[in-house]
């Protein structure tokens, strides 16, 4: 797992197309499971305003909608995609919805999960906009919990572009 990047790994769009993550090389990225109907919800508008300021510089917001915490994303992919266009004008990939923990989890957050462990080092996503800060080698550099907001993240973003 040592030399593991996210780029080994692929996902399927909200379109429903396979998209291999190696088509992110070099840039920096923010791995997020998000959800519709979470008191989180707000975020996608501070994630999608990270998305607009740092994307010229090489930076991707990639969500993935989740609906393990709370049924909180019960909708379909083209509700999903439809909700977070309409109500947050979200331009940043998203993806199918997947499983970020147990043992139908996507292999993606298996990887993440491992490489940057949560407090006290337990790995399992706790709930919705758990957010991952992966670098421009694909490497985790860390994880930040879902009350973290996209803003306070800024620094470190900036720190990982150069």
């Amino acid at each position: 797992m040592g030399n593991a990047t996210v780029y080994e790994f692929t996902a399927r769009t909200v379109e429903g197309k396979d998209q291999s993550l190696a088509h992110y090389k070099g840039k920096v990225l923010l791995v997020v499971n998000v959800a519709s109907e979470c008191g989180f919800t707000p975020q996608y508008e501070g994630l999608e305003a990270l998305h607009r300021k740092f994307k010229d510089r090489g930076f991707a917001v990639l969500g993935f909608p989740c609906n393990q915490f709370g049924a909180q994303e019960p909708g379909s992919e083209a509700q999903i995609k439809s909700f977070c266009e309409t109500r947050f004008g979200v331009t940043f990939p998203l993806f199918a919805k997947i499983d970020v923990n147990g043992s139908a989890a996507h292999p993606l957050y298996d990887f993440l999960k491992s490489s940057e462990p949560g407090l006290l080092g337990t790995e399992a996503i706790k709930w919705n906009f758990t957010k991952f800060l992966v670098g421009k080698d694909g490497k985790t550099l860390k994880r930040y919990a879902p009350q973290t907001t996209p803003e306070a993240m800024v620094a470190d973003i900036e720190a990982a572009l150069g």
